[in-house]
């Protein structure tokens, strides 16, 4: 059994931020967490130690929810090597957890990526690999007045008998569903989610804000991807983004990469929500990590230009953004902590998900998911289940 030891950095621990701490890995998971001098001076041959120092920062890995695709491979090309690349690919960012995320697309392509999955988690999370800990369903439950980069000819009305089969196929991997809760027959699947204990996630919505409490009513608990595709605040209409805004029952994604959403609509956000209800997404594309140029998108050709990804008609379609630049961007749009980046990008969605007793923190007994930033908090290291997965200079 393998055996690790972080030393001499700066520790942000789920109770308190130890500086000059270490972290002991033992297998998979975290065996102690503490300071230098309580540190056993005799370590034992077979425990590979790494000296960091005061300059760097160990943070939990961080946990994607909403991820189409990344360095040429997409969660709808339902092949084993798409998923290997995403997972092989994600923890250079810091990603040591994600969700894969489908998109609308015709229900035979959707069952195909669903089926993938599954079959890929069934050989349990690879060395050195982001952990899939479930699928994001997307779509195609969602309103084609707010289509976006979702394809109008495959939309679907809410259907929990399609929902049960689907989630069949999947082997109950379906966590998380976005989908309108406006359109005809949503109330019956939103009950039925919770019911089963997925999150229900208004997006690519029209609703009302009435509309919107009464989703919450039933069930609804979550927002997916912030300002993006939904029904605008106006003063006397707040639509989705108001009740994102003030209802406190709503965890909401951000994509915090100042095109999808201004700095000051970060700002906005972070001030009314505050670190305990805002989670950092991607939502990124196959083309995240490659060049500019033209990719496919669920069918549709995706032109990406300094770091935007855009339909012909000027659609924004996806992100090509890592969870590392998020985490530096709520930092330097908000001026907000370490402490509060880490809730955003970790805690919170282990919590959310139910997996906080494993995930989301760098606590005793939890799994070895960390990650290591320098003063200018760019990753040096991520360690996913207590193996190197990136490091820079050696693989990247």
């Amino acid at each position: 059994m393998q055996q690790l030891i972080l030393k001499n950095a700066i520790i942000y621990s789920d109770t308190e931020v130890i500086k000059n701490g270490y972290i002991k890995v033992k297998g998979t998971q975290i065996s102690k967490v503490g300071t230098v001098d309580e540190l056993d001076e005799v370590v034992e041959p077979n425990i590979k130690v790494i000296d960091l120092s005061d300059a760097h920062k160990v943070i939990p890995g961080m946990i994607d929810i909403h991820i189409h695709g990344v360095n040429g491979a997409d969660t709808m090309d339902a092949t084993n090597d798409a998923l290997e690349t995403m997972a092989t690919a994600l923890p250079k960012e810091g990603t040591t957890s994600f969700l894969a995320t489908t998109m609308t697309q015709s229900t035979t392509a959707i069952e195909a990526a669903l089926a993938n999955v599954a079959e890929y988690h069934t050989h349990g999370p690879r060395d050195r690999q982001a952990e899939i800990i479930g699928i994001h369903l997307e779509g195609p439950f969602v309103n084609p007045k707010r289509a976006g980069a979702q394809p109008v000819q495959h939309m679907l009305e809410p259907n929990v008998e399609l929902m049960q089969h689907w989630q069949r196929i999947a082997k109950n991997m379906i966590r998380l569903v976005t989908l309108a809760p406006e359109q005809k027959g949503a109330e019956v699947l939103i009950q039925y989610l919770k019911q089963q204990g997925i999150i229900a996630s208004m997006g690519h919505t029209d609703a009302t804000f009435e509309q919107a409490e009464a989703a919450i009513a039933t069930g609804v608990s979550h927002v997916t991807h912030l300002y993006n595709q939904m029904r605008g605040f106006h003063h006397r209409e707040p639509g989705v983004v108001g009740a994102a805004l003030v209802k406190d029952e709503l965890m909401v994604e951000l994509i915090a990469d100042g095109i999808h959403s201004t700095k000051e609509a970060v700002q906005l956000a972070l001030r009314q929500k505050t670190a305990e209800r805002l989670v950092l997404i991607t939502d990124a594309i196959r083309a995240k990590c490659l060049k500019n140029g033209t990719y496919d998108l669920g069918g549709q050709q995706v032109t990406v230009n300094d770091r935007k990804a855009t339909l012909a008609d000027g659609t924004l379609a996806g992100s090509t953004l890592k969870m590392n630049n998020a985490f530096q961007n709520i930092l330097a749009f908000t001026n907000c902590s370490i402490e509060e980046a880490v809730k955003m990008t970790a805690s919170n969605p282990a919590q959310e998900l139910g997996l906080f007793n494993r995930k989301g923190s760098l606590t005793t007994g939890k799994d070895a998911d960390m990650v290591v930033l320098n003063d200018a908090n760019e990753v040096v290291m991520t360690i996913c289940r207590g193996e190197i997965a990136y490091e820079k200079g050696r693989n990247g």
